[in-house]
């Protein structure tokens, strides 16, 4: 309504809609941005005391993310290396192709599925309790006593995460593609019959240095993704506590957008 009292409404349509979504999701990137740079700058700005105030908070959350994931990890690293030993072998196995096994399996679980799984896991677990702890955090009225007490919010509670959730989440990569090779070499041993010494000589033949960048890279990735993403869905929560479930579907929702997107993006880039 203007100033004469007349109701102006907002344009409808597809266009219109179309342009709205696009005008939020602007929005959310710049917000996105903005905390990131926040937190860049307040750990320059922080050096001087050291990481003796948030160290403690990172190897928490690296526990948290990390270790407490390894069995989800385990099983599904596992899992993936025999599907897709399995699947390849039978195949390869009626087309004479079976020294491609191994190269296929490097290039399904350390270039694409293993950083990307790992990410999905991580996203169930941490991305959801990040976003739930901040939000319930304003709830309380934490945020606003820590910032009472003089202490810097964004180097004090968001940074730590974002730090631990990109080292756990690395880690993770890691140990995924190593269990899923492992359970791959003892499908193969058994189905296909591959001696530890083929394996392990076509696997060397297979693996270069770039994968293993590769994969690091995305993990990395990933994890400033979710890690950025879940604590500011969380930080958005500003009356109840009905909105804390709301946030964390929205915080989990985006992360994985993001990091299919991202993956999408990394991988043309890489093959390019």
């Amino acid at each position: 309504m203007d100033s004469e009292g007349i109701l102006i409404q907002e344009p409808s349509g597809p266009v219109a809609s179309v342009g709205r979504w696009v005008r939020g999701r602007l929005g959310v990137f710049l917000d996105l941005s903005t905390l990131l740079y926040l937190t860049f700058k307040e750990l320059v700005a922080e050096r001087r005391r050291g990481f003796s105030l948030i160290f403690e908070i990172i190897l928490r959350q690296i526990y948290f993310t990390g270790v407490e994931a390894l069995k989800v990890v385990t099983l599904v690293s596992l899992a993936l290396g025999t599907i897709v030993i399995v699947e390849s072998g039978s195949q390869m196995e009626l087309h004479g192709g079976l020294h491609f096994i191994i190269t296929i399996l490097v290039v399904v679980i350390i270039r694409e599925l293993g950083p990307l799984l790992t990410a999905f896991i991580v996203i169930a677990r941490s991305g959801t309790a990040i976003a739930t702890e901040l939000g319930n955090m304003i709830i309380a009225h934490e945020l606003e006593a820590i910032q009472a007490m003089g202490i810097n919010w964004v180097y004090f509670i968001v940074a730590p995460r974002i730090i631990g959730v990109c080292v756990a989440v690395i880690c993770l990569t890691i140990y995924f593609d190593v269990v899923a090779l492992l359970g791959g070499f003892l499908v193969s041993q058994w189905i296909l019959t591959i001696t530890f010494d083929v394996f392990l000589k076509e696997l060397m033949a297979s693996l270069r240095g770039m994968d293993l960048i590769f994969g690091i890279l995305k993990g990395a990735i990933f994890g400033l993704l979710i890690a950025l993403t879940c604590t500011y869905h969380g930080l958005t929560v500003r009356y109840s506590s009905i909105e804390v479930p709301q946030v964390a579907t929205r915080g989990v929702v985006s992360a994985i957008l993001f990091c299919v997107i991202s993956n999408a993006l990394l991988t043309l880039l890489f093959y390019l």
